[in-house]
């Protein structure tokens, strides 16, 4: 894209966001670029620890794909984000094409911090219930509180909150509980 003036008062699509000339990260909610500062230690720590527990289960059952940000999923065509961590069941590994996934993930992760809270708690909050996806969790370092949301008849219903020495329980992986405390130090 030539003209690189990101005009914010514009409509963007999932394919003006492919076509992008900047190393930027960028996430396209409901038409509107958002750039992705780069996350900070805490952020990438937290991930971290978190996506190999994921990760250990989904492989050890043979349940699907488990991927960290940067990662698309394109949930339409002017709403493209990168959670910090994505399911992908067996059944839904068939949406990814070319190397990014069309339709939602079984699970999405969002670490949030000072400059994303309102995205991720409200903004895509939204977003994930209104495109189905199964489970969200958002984790809050600086409360040191996770919590597991789960869609019941299209809407998210809190399934599992910790803090400190708790546990929070997955309702799409059963069985899987982190917790807080090895996630969270």
């Amino acid at each position: 894209m030539k003209d690189t003036v990101l005009r914010k008062d514009r409509v963007w699509t999932y394919e003006d966001y492919l076509n992008l000339e900047d190393d930027k990260r960028y996430e396209l909610i409901n038409g509107r670029l958002k750039e992705m500062p780069a996350p900070g230690f805490e952020h990438q720590s937290i991930l971290g620890r978190l996506y190999v527990k994921v990760w250990e289960v989904v492989v050890k059952e043979n349940l699907g794909e488990v991927l960290p940000a940067p990662f698309d999923v394109i949930l339409s065509e002017t709403v493209v984000v990168q959670p910090d961590i994505v399911f992908i069941s067996q059944e839904n590994l068939r949406n990814i094409k070319s190397g990014r996934l069309f339709g939602p993930p079984d699970l999405a992760v969002e670490i949030v911090s000072p400059s994303s809270y309102y995205r991720d708690r409200y903004e895509k909050f939204k977003l994930y219930e209104e495109f189905g996806i199964k489970e969200y969790w958002i984790v809050l370092p600086g409360e040191k509180v996770i919590e597991v949301w789960c869609l019941k008849d299209g809407k998210y219903v809190l399934h599992s909150i910790a803090a400190d020495k708790s546990e929070v329980e997955s309702c799409v992986l059963k069985g899987f509980k982190v917790k807080v405390e090895e996630v969270l130090k």
